[in-house]
């Protein structure tokens, strides 16, 4: 243990220095740097560079449970504890990042559907229950919106749309993408929040052109669509805080890459196993 010090300090402190203080010699330090790394030691490099690997390619958000899973999958036949103390050992952390706050404004005059998802967030199969919502994002240009629409067979985004401004199409936009992609049955429940978006009368007639149920949250209650929210949530936290963001499109082209690249066929979800959404799909297929 002392001699791994050494050699991890050695840029800094003189060798001598640091075997003086800690009451070893040069020459034992010498032997044990040319001495053959151990089966253990190989190993732990080995794994390591998968963690390194996993890591850049979770865009910096997997800890230690999500991080061992991903191993496995790569057929690493590793355990959470040496999982868990590579990484810290080599600093490897999840970035956290502020806290996402809800922005919901449902100060309008429009009507208002009745809560049927009443947070029965699970579904038997693909099609049955959506659940949208809009956030905006910073941007040096200024504010960007998104509008997403969420399976919540398998939390997978299957539309989504932004836009300079909150035009009324958003939500629309998104809501089309999300139909022509899935084609549900008649019956598919979509939940939203109050926002005058989903209250508009444009949209409640998409709703019934497709044949979908309407269904929204309760007066002020984020908890209601609580899903989406999370998304939103991982979203931020885990690519467009860490940075900003000089103009709308590369704000867009990020979003693009984030679901399509990342959130969809990589991500693991505890809800659904710790595995994809698509991953999810096409077990359940």
């Amino acid at each position: 243990m002392r001699f791994a010090f050494i050699r991890e300090h050695r840029d800094r402190w003189p060798i001598v220095r640091l075997c003086r203080v800690l009451q070893v010699s040069t020459r034992g330090y010498r032997a044990w740097v040319s001495r053959p790394l151990c089966e253990r030691q190989r190993t732990d490099l080995k794994v390591l560079a998968h963690i390194r690997e996993h890591y850049a390619l979770s865009n910096r958000t997997y800890g230690r449970p999500r991080m061992t899973m991903e191993l496995k999958e790569a057929g690493l036949d590793v355990g959470e504890r040496r999982v868990g103390r590579l990484m810290k050992a080599n600093d490897i952390r999840p970035v956290r990042t502020r806290r996402h706050k809800v922005t919901t404004d449902s100060r309008h005059s429009l009507g208002f559907a009745d809560n049927i998802l009443d947070r029965n967030f699970m579904a038997d199969t693909a099609n049955r229950k959506w659940a949208g919502d809009i956030s905006y994002i910073w941007t040096s240009e200024g504010w960007l919106y998104l509008a997403v629409v969420i399976d919540l067979f398998s939390r997978r985004v299957i539309g989504w749309a932004a836009s300079d401004r909150m035009r009324k199409d958003l939500a629309i936009r998104a809501l089309d993408m999300a139909v022509h992609l899935r084609n549900p049955l008649s019956g598919c429940i979509f939940h939203s929040d109050r926002g005058s978006q989903y209250c508009s009368h444009d949209f409640q007639k998409k709703l019934m052109e497709y044949r979908m149920i309407p269904s929204m949250s309760g007066k002020g209650n984020c908890y209601d669509n609580a899903v989406v929210e999370t998304f939103f949530k991982s979203l931020k936290a885990e690519m467009l805080w860490r940075q900003s963001w000089p103009t709308r499109h590369q704000a867009t082209a990020a979003i693009f890459q984030y679901i399509n690249g990342f959130y969809n066929s990589r991500r693991r979800h505890s809800y659904l196993g710790s595995i994809s959404p698509l991953a999810f799909e096409a077990r359940a297929a």
